[in-house]
């Protein structure tokens, strides 16, 4: 059982407040999900928990203990992965060299998306958006994290891999938090635990059931 959650959490990117005192709770294996639109702070929230903001107020907590001070690599160190939306693959590496990068043996990510297997000489940076969300997402896969934060996994995918990757998420023995701009269609009849975003505030907590 494994626990992540932001007391009272404040994150400021310069005169702006991005967080206003934001608290929730992210147990797991689950899978919880950050509603909201851009600028309502959920891509903040998965920084925060990751540890690749600084807070301005409030306590970051994992599994009881106050991680607040501990540092993003300490964090990755110990199991958490951090999948953003921007960024995520090295383009100048090819998708083999990119998955090496994580682990020696591919199989888990070729088995969960076998679309990279075709791929694997190819550059990161000449593939399709979905695609790279694939590769970036190996490395959940590969990694087996006790902690999975991932900014809008199934962006630019089909809507049979989007469901596939929501799937392999909710299987994970791991807290898995995700944020979207709206509740995905694959997760409709899935157990999930919501919470919505709006300008940096929490509006809504609840089962995935309740959204009307």
């Amino acid at each position: 059982m494994t626990t992540v959650s932001l007391r009272l959490a404040r994150v400021r990117y310069g005169p702006v407040e991005a967080l206003h005192g934001v608290s929730l709770t992210a147990p797991g294996p689950g899978l919880t999900v950050l509603l909201g639109r851009n600028g309502s702070g959920r891509t903040t929230v998965l920084r925060a928990l990751a540890g690749a903001v600084p807070l301005s107020g409030g306590t970051v907590w994992w599994d009881g203990r106050d991680v607040t001070g501990v540092p993003a690599y300490e964090r990755a160190r110990r199991g958490l992965c951090l999948v953003p939306e921007r960024r995520a693959v090295f383009g100048s590496l090819t998708v083999r060299e990119n998955l090496a990068l994580t682990a020696p043996d591919p199989a888990p990510a070729l088995d969960a998306y076998p679309r990279l297997r075709p791929l694997l000489g190819r550059r990161a940076g000449t593939l399709s958006g979905g695609e790279q969300r694939m590769l970036a997402l190996s490395r959940v896969w590969l990694a087996r994290p006790r902690v999975v934060l991932v900014d809008e996994p199934a962006q630019g995918m089909s809507p049979a891999v989007a469901a596939r990757t929501y799937a392999l998420l909710a299987a994970l023995d791991a807290c898995v938090v995700v944020a979207e701009q709206r509740l995905p269609s694959a997760l409709h009849g899935r157990p999930a635990y919501v919470y919505e975003l709006r300008r940096g505030s929490v509006v809504f907590a609840g089962e995935a059931g309740e959204l009307g």
